[in-house]
């Protein structure tokens, strides 16, 4: 009678293709998240040049203050539902 321990686990084919895509996802998540927490802050001052025309704020100031945080939050539910349809393509999605 042998049990199978998860270090006995033979890899199936899909597994790579499966974490290359988790990676894919990762590391383009990431880098959107890096752009809008370093780039737009580092030229946050150049743009304070260019107003708003509506609110009056300037650039900068709203793409620091508010851009940033609306940007985060598209990404966490745009990351959730690509590592969903991720997960349907290669059957590993809960039911």
């Amino acid at each position: 009678m042998s049990q199978n321990k998860p270090d006995d686990r033979v890899q199936k084919p899909d597994d790579a293709g499966y974490w290359k895509a988790t990676q894919k996802l990762t590391f383009t998540a990431v880098g959107i998240w890096a752009f809008f927490s370093f780039f737009i802050h580092f030229f946050a001052p150049a743009l304070n040049g260019i107003s708003i025309p509506i609110l009056k704020f300037p650039l900068g100031y709203y793409m620091a203050a508010q851009g940033s945080l609306i940007v985060f939050v598209v990404l966490i539910f745009w990351f959730c539902n690509k590592q969903e349809q991720i997960d349907r393509d290669f059957g590993v999605d809960e039911d």
